[in-house]
């Protein structure tokens, strides 16, 4: 493995149909963008940092990180947005957030690159639970998540099911994987302070 950061992809391409339709990531918490909490906590752990964002793309691009578009038609889903950003990054591993988790780890690539050994791809757990959308991916992974894309998949579970995969535990610092899927979530998010 080649040394130097992963390059980072924020997912927020979603059409966030829990939310009422709203962009999460430009969703405030606690007086910022849900986006801007996890650049945040990316930065330092990727560089550079790509953003998958289908909608108000101008507003991404305005945190200064290249803004990448799904290729795959009709909100196909987190993994559409990982192959948009597989395909864009130079680096031979990707780091993956969603836009929606603004207590990421500040650890998180360290601890997922150290438990990627020889797999394709490693993903944080808690409690025996998949994190799906928060994983280390190697770059040559983008053929066979193409072909997965071309043939109708959709659910990152059921990619990581076909790969060689590292599950790595999260489980001391669990709540930092805590989303703002609707409202009531992101009134929680806002409950917990951190620094």
């Amino acid at each position: 493995m080649t040394g130097g950061l992963p390059t980072g992809l924020v997912l927020a391409g979603g059409r966030a149909t829990r939310m009422g339709g709203a962009d999460k990531g430009l969703l405030a918490l606690q007086g910022q963008p849900l986006v801007a909490w996890v650049l945040e906590r990316l930065a330092g752990q990727a560089d550079p940092v790509l953003v998958n964002a289908n909608r108000h793309q101008d507003q991404y691009a305005a945190w200064g990180h290249e803004v990448v578009p799904d290729r795959f038609p009709d909100f196909a889903g987190p993994l559409a947005g990982i192959a948009a950003g597989l395909e864009r990054t130079r680096s031979e591993l990707l780091l993956v957030s969603p836009c929606d988790t603004p207590w990421l780890p500040r650890d998180l690539a360290q601890r997922l690159r150290a438990g990627l050994g020889e797999q394709a791809a490693a993903v944080a757990q808690t409690y025996g639970r998949l994190q799906p959308v928060h994983c280390l991916l190697r770059q040559a992974l983008l053929p066979d998540l193409l072909r997965f894309l071309g043939r109708g998949g959709r659910q990152v579970e059921q990619w990581f099911a076909e790969l060689p995969l590292a599950r790595v535990d999260f489980n001391d610092v669990a709540d930092a994987f805590l989303g703002a899927n609707s409202p009531a979530e992101l009134e929680r998010l806002a409950s917990i302070a951190r620094g």
